[in-house]
């Protein structure tokens, strides 16, 4: 394949051009089994994207497939985490504008952890097909505010100290939400054994959500604002919040 912009010869389909400098992928798609993963790559082009009269088969530039033998007892964690590297070498030399994954947890949990794009969840039956359909609708803003600047509000108390800010921070970290603002506490709920657990609760008609944080009896409500535009945006910004609470280990 040759770089959609300069035309000079690339290695693999999408890859990063090194001669212009410039992208080739604008997205990817990871389908992810716990033996094998899928990797699509997305046109970088603006001219394909957001054009529902194109033919989807236009705007895929290729697929990568990395396989692995999985390991049991003790050689896992080793075997899980090569596999998760030769996935997300195989990324990063497309340097995408953002990722988005769908399969099993334990191997997109791995692969999260070793790339910095955006990053979001999509678990449809076809997921390539939902990914070009998802973006093909209205373009949401991406803040580039660290999490910790994020965090705001007259309320300055996290419950659960350290692991509630971890919760927070979780969330802060998603590149569509603006801010997140603590509620105040209420110490009066029903206890649990469970820990710290963290909820992301249902879209408001403006795209925003709740957080809640339980820590035995003690609920916290913190308001998350977001760049949806509506619900239907602010319904796929939770779910993909919840994603990174379960990857986290918080629900």
């Amino acid at each position: 394949m040759e770089c959609r912009h300069c035309a000079s010869p690339l290695e693999k389909p999408g890859d990063y051009c090194l001669v212009c400098r410039d992208a080739n992928t604008e997205a990817i798609v990871l389908e992810a089994a716990r033996d094998r993963a899928t990797i699509t790559m997305l046109a970088g082009d603006d001219e394909t994207h957001g054009d529902d009269s194109r033919d989807p088969d236009e705007q895929i530039l290729g697929k990568t497939t990395i396989t692995t033998t999985p390991e049991d007892g003790e050689n896992e964690p080793i075997e899980l985490r090569n596999f998760a590297g030769l996935i997300g070498d195989e990324i990063r030399r497309k340097r995408p504008e953002e990722v988005y994954a769908g399969g099993t947890r334990d191997v997109i949990r791995a692969v999260r952890e070793r790339i910095h794009y955006p990053f979001y969840r999509v678990d449809d039956d076809d997921p390539v097909e939902a990914v070009l359909e998802r973006r093909g609708n209205r373009a949401l803003d991406v803040v580039e505010t660290p999490p910790a600047e994020k965090i705001g509000g007259s309320h300055t108390t996290l419950i659960g100290g350290r692991t509630g800010m971890e919760a927070i921070h979780a969330v802060a970290g998603h590149p569509h939400v603006k801010k997140v603002i603590p509620g105040p506490i209420d110490a009066g709920g029903k206890g649990s054994q469970s820990g710290m657990r963290a909820k992301v609760t249902r879209a408001d008609n403006g795209g925003n959500v709740r957080m809640l944080l339980r820590d035995g009896s003690s609920v916290q409500e913190n308001r998350v604002v977001t760049t949806a535009r509506d619900r239907e945006m602010g319904e796929r910004i939770r779910a993909d919040l919840n994603d990174v609470l379960a990857d986290a280990e918080f629900q």
